[in-house]
């Protein structure tokens, strides 16, 4: 639980990177998945593992698609990734 609410806490951090009109769009659509996935069993890793990474690659696809450096997640790779 506590791995989910950093990567929670690095893309909320990430939004804000993001231009101001596009920040409440993209706010709501990762409260939204993260409710969505709650009921995933703490124990099943592999599941939360892919959770992560699919979080970490569509993060780095919004970043590219506004022009932000994506090098901004790095701590959310380190996160994800490790």
């Amino acid at each position: 639980m506590e791995k989910a609410l950093r990567v929670y806490g690095a893309v909320l951090r990430l939004v804000r990177r993001l231009p101001k009109d596009t920040r409440p769009y993209y706010a709501k659509y990762l409260r939204e998945n993260f409710v969505n996935y709650r009921e995933v069993d703490a124990g099943d890793t592999q599941s939360l593992d892919e959770l992560f990474h699919r979080a970490y690659n569509h993060s780095i696809w919004v970043l590219n698609k506004y022009s932000v450096d994506e090098s901004a997640a790095q701590k959310l790779k380190e996160i994800c990734c490790n």
